[in-house]
């Protein structure tokens, strides 16, 4: 940024230093020096419905309770369906675990089990009437909470009563993968419910309103996956119950399960396959649908994650980058000399601990670049603005706003490369969480059946987040398969997120480097190389030197040439013979011309000149609907572009046709008093006489950066109400005239009359 030397005060102390201190304080955005309620006052918070950093539990934790739900009803079918005993060793011989023979459970697991799941069940029920707002937050979530408190309890009561007094005696008897699902579903019901304590805490507490703040992506990603564990799990009832009519004992309700979450994940591993020509047929449109709907989840996710992402994350990194270019904002030397005192101080603060050695009874300042002051300040400064009604010349203004407009820009494209790569870092992550814990829980629950080691374990693994799916190695236990249908279903979608970041960042990196070679090399683009030169001015200025120098030699090597006068005669026939033949050319070109002149942006230097100037050429009216009408024409256009970014002498041209268009500098030349009557929207504000500045601060939360919508978008909306101002304000006046003259013909006819009289 710029200090200003012409603005040096040499003497702020006393009531203008108090004085400029209270502007700093003024000039700090709201979102820094607003007033936050003690943390007691509960009521006052939920009131104001303040931002917080409770995001996670407002829209997360909601979001991820959804998602588990289901899956946890699921697992509670299959403890409930199948059951938790099994006999190995049957007619003398060993059996495997899949092929064991199970044997009833008491009536009391049962009638249990069937408790839990009817709680599970209205748990979910409770929260998907919260969710659509059938039923209050504060009585649809606690409900929620018990029911899924229940269902956990009434399962791990079971799971620990069969434990401790009718186990399965090892080796004879195991237990089936019924045991396993129990054990899962109990984790997943006490995991919901923790967590919806945390967001009915965070509620408590005045984080956020007493209902769930998510988007219709998230929403309807909710949706999608009770349709898809619907889905799952009706499909396995089907494939079970027809498999075991065909005489397939072993397809129980957990092998089915098993089946259907290979078949739609497309892993195939093949241990398990349909048998007759029903259950073959079936697999056509259930894998189609299955697969469909996964895509349709996964897809869902990654638009979910993102709009997290960029809301929480994202838009955090962004608000630190703009409180970091406000920390390094100064606009007058004033301020310069402010911060080389306080980075004086620091240093002479760091030196405790040394014996202090005499000084000058008044020490000179610590003088540096202004580079330097900028990196050594860590105060939150005042927002350097131009927008006020200052002295100093409008090209210093100019500047000062185009290094605002321009560190905005910076800002925006670092974010834009975070986000990409923060995206990469958290799907790199669970990825590896996922792969090396879950290698873990395959490597201990295969160990007895198949010998597992953890490199065996990382490689089935792998093969499954892939969906290569050799076969050679699949899950033989009953834990080891039952644990795989609840994995699979996470880690298999975080693969393909993951891989759709890969293509944001590595494989674009890639692309880009590889288009790059190919039109050097394979596929030359034309043009290529001169963009190439013109990046490398060094290089372009040798080549013309040795052209130049090689073509000055043929000439004098070959003499001069004349003129042909045949030559001559073509050139004279080519051009207009008279001066009526080039007015018409010129005539033909012209409207274009001027329409094209009136789009020109113009240079900082010519607004300033504008600016600066006594007398200032503005233009009428019937001009400035004309420039309105273009300018929405231009902008009309951008719209096709995606992430249209405009410069910062386009930016000021445009504000200037908004600020000519303000609603009293309308009134003020037709003389109108439109705006004391309505609510007409325009750039009020400080710096509104200030011709050619914007009205905003471009790091600042006003900027239109951050307004969450496209700039060209934001310029239309602007632009035509402006347009609609000055018309309004046209016709106003218009009626004005007419009514003026009516009077003055009632007061003619009026005197006529006395006249007459």
């Amino acid at each position: 940024m710029m200090s200003n030397e012409d603005e040096d005060p040499e003497q702020p102390k006393g009531n203008q230093q108090d004085a400029r201190r209270e502007d700093e304080k003024s000039d700090i955005p709201m979102t820094k020096r607003e007033n936050k309620s003690p943390w007691w006052d509960i009521w006052k918070r939920r009131k104001d419905c303040q931002e917080s950093d409770w995001w996670f539990a407002s829209t997360g934790i909601p979001l991820l309770a959804a998602t588990l739900g289901p899956l946890a009803n699921v697992s509670s079918i299959a403890a409930l369906v199948t059951s938790w005993r099994q006999q190995n060793f049957v007619g003398g011989e060993w059996l495997s675990e899949f092929d064991g023979v199970p044997y009833a459970d008491p009536r009391w697991c049962y009638w249990i089990n069937v408790a839990s799941l009817i709680c599970g069940f209205l748990g979910n029920l409770f929260l998907l009437l919260n969710f659509t707002q059938r039923i209050r937050y504060i009585i649809a979530l606690p409900a929620t909470i018990v029911f899924w408190y229940l269902s956990s309890g009434f399962l791990i009561a079971t799971t620990v009563c069969m434990n401790t007094y009718d186990p399965p005696n090892r080796p004879e008897q195991g237990y089936t993968q019924g045991f396993w699902y129990a054990i899962a579903a109990a984790a997943f019901y006490t995991i919901c419910s923790m967590i919806l304590m945390v967001n009915m805490l965070g509620y408590f507490l005045g984080h956020y309103p007493e209902k769930f703040a998510l988007s219709d992506s998230q929403r309807t990603l909710i949706l999608q996956t009770m349709a898809f564990f619907i889905w799952l799990g009706g499909g396995a009832a089907v494939f079970s119950k027809l498999e075991q009519d065909a005489g397939q004992d072993s397809w129980g309700f957990s092998d089915a399960l098993y089946f259907c979450d290979v078949t739609i994940l497309t892993v195939g591993f093949g241990d398990l396959v349909p048998t007759t020509d029903v259950t073959r047929g079936i697999v056509f449109p259930y894998s189609v649908g299955g697969i469909v709907t996964l895509a349709l989840i996964v897809s869902s996710l990654y638009k979910a994650v993102r709009e997290l992402g960029e809301e929480k994350i994202v838009q955090k990194h962004i608000d630190r980058l703009r409180e970091r270019a406000f920390e390094r904002t100064v606009t007058t030397s004033f301020d310069l000399r402010h911060r080389e005192r306080e980075a004086h101080r620091l240093l002479r603060r760091r030196t405790l601990g040394f014996p202090r050695i005499s000084a000058p009874t008044e020490p000179r300042l610590l003088r540096t670049t202004m580079g330097e002051a900028i990196q050594r300040t860590s105060t939150f400064p005042r927002v350097a603005s131009a927008l006020g009604m200052d002295r100093r010349p409008k090209i210093m203004l100019l500047r000062e706003e185009k290094d605002r407009f321009e560190a905005m820009r910076k800002i925006q494209a670092d974010s834009k490369i975070f986000k990409r790569w923060v995206a990469l870092f958290w799907s790199i992550s669970t990825f590896a969480i996922l792969w090396c814990v879950g290698a873990v829980v395959f490597w201990q629950a295969e160990r007895e059946t198949q010998g597992f080691s953890y490199f065996q374990a990382l490689y089935f693994c792998y093969i499954s987040l892939l969906t290569i799916g050799y076969g050679d190695l699949a899950p033989k236990s009953n834990a080891g398969r039952c644990f795989f249908v609840i994995w699979s279903l996470i880690a298999v979608p975080t693969m393909t997120i993951l891989v759709s970041d890969l293509g944001d960042t590595v494989v674009a990196k890639f692309k880009k480097w590889s288009d790059g070679l190919a039109d050097f090399t394979v596929l030359p683009k034309e043009g290529i190389w001169i963009s190439f030169l013109q990046r490398h001015p060094w290089l372009l200025t040798w080549l013309q030197r040795q052209i130049a120098s090689r073509a000055a030699k043929r000439r004098l090597k070959r003499g001069f040439d004349t003129l042909d006068p045949q030559t001559a005669d073509d050139i004279t026939a080519n051009t207009p013979s008279t001066p009526n033949d080039r007015e018409a050319n010129d005539d033909a070109s012209s409207e274009s011309a001027a329409d094209l002149e009136l789009t020109i942006h113009p240079t900082i230097t010519i607004l300033a000149a504008e600016a600066e100037a006594d007398t200032r050429n503005l233009p009428t009216h019937a001009s400035l609907s004309r420039r309105l009408a273009l300018s929405i024409k231009k902008i009309s256009r951008d719209l096709r572009i995606a992430d249209k970014r405009y410069t910062y002498e386009e930016w000021v041209e445009f504000t200037r046709l908004i600020r000519m268009t303000t609603p009293e500098r309308l009134d003020r030349d037709f003389g109108t008093n439109v705006s004391g009557k309505s609510n007409d929207r325009g750039t009020r504000g400080r710096g509104d006489n200030e011709e050619g500045l914007v009205n905003w601060d471009w790091i600042g939360d006003d900027s239109p950066m951050v307004s969450g919508i496209g700039e060209s978008e934001w310029l239309m909306e602007r632009l035509c109400e402006s347009l609609v101002r000055l018309e309004r304000r046209k016709e106003v006046a218009r009626e004005m005239e007419n009514l003026e003259g009516r009077k003055v013909e009632m007061g003619a006819d009026r005197l006529v009359m006395a006249e007459s009289a």
